[in-house]
């Protein structure tokens, strides 16, 4: 892989062995280029101020302060660099995007799937001096817990969200998954070009509503391309009707 600038990169982690394992992962690839390391939340935090890496490869369960901590830290910073967590723990993934994680690899790390991450930020920030936006740049992806493993969902491939008490149900096609997050948050992440809220309990994906109709009662439904419908929420109506142009 051939990039224009390579990324500065720090690995955090408190074993040396995992640190070890990265660096060798971390060599053949062309667009990182490794500054230094950190065996501890504290000593990583202290390296970013004094490094000022593009990327941070970052372990979660750590002492004293843990991963998610480093992240949420960083997050109060005007700039910050990227961050893909390298974990041996999947029930983290959740909290790990909500601090706007570039990507979550399992322990062992496979290389193709870190150069495939590290691909995806050099393509945002190769030719500039940014750093990649945390508050406004859309959720473009989502890691779903399922049974032992975690599945790669696209934004764009989701057709509908449902509120299913504490967990959103997301459809897409005949699958449907379990998300641990609320609504409101899902929306602050989705991009509004693409999704419609249309009820206090569901989202859908403009592109899969068919038509609206009204059923002379007062309601409005949307049709959707699965041939299910959703009654609007009268909250959303103004919005859903200028969605169709009226």
């Amino acid at each position: 892989m051939r990039v224009e600038r390579a990324l500065r990169t720090l690995i955090v982690d408190d074993e040396p062995l995992a640190i070890e394992r990265l660096q060798i992962i971390c060599a053949p690839i062309d667009g990182i280029a490794l500054v230094g390391t950190a065996s501890d939340g504290k000593a990583a935090l202290r390296l970013v101020e004094a490094l000022n890496p593009d990327l941070l490869l970052l372990d979660i369960a750590m002492p004293e302060l843990d991963g998610i901590g480093v992240a949420r830290a960083l997050a109060q910073a005007s700039t910050r660099p990227a961050i893909i967590f390298c974990t041996a723990f999947d029930q983290f993934a959740v909290a790990a995007f909500d601090v706007a994680a570039v990507d979550y690899l399992l322990k062992p790390v496979m290389p193709d799937r870190l150069a495939r991450a590290v691909a995806r930020i050099t393509d945002k920030i190769n030719g500039s001096n940014a750093r990649v936006p945390q508050s406004t740049e859309w959720t473009e992806e989502f890691w779903i817990p399922y049974k032992s493993e975690m599945i790669r969902i696209a934004a764009t491939d989701i057709d509908r969200i449902d509120a299913d008490r504490d967990y959103m149900r997301l459809k897409i096609g005949a699958r449907s998954l379990l998300l641990h997050q609320t609504i409101t948050e899902l929306e602050r992440r989705l991009n509004p070009a693409k999704f419609i809220r249309l009820h206090r309990s569901t989202i859908v994906r403009r592109d899969f509503i068919a038509k609206l109709r009204h059923d002379g009662l007062g309601s409005w439904y949307a049709c959707l391309a699965d041939d299910a419908e959703v009654r609007i929420g009268r909250t959303y109506l103004a919005g859903a009707k200028a969605f169709a142009g009226r």
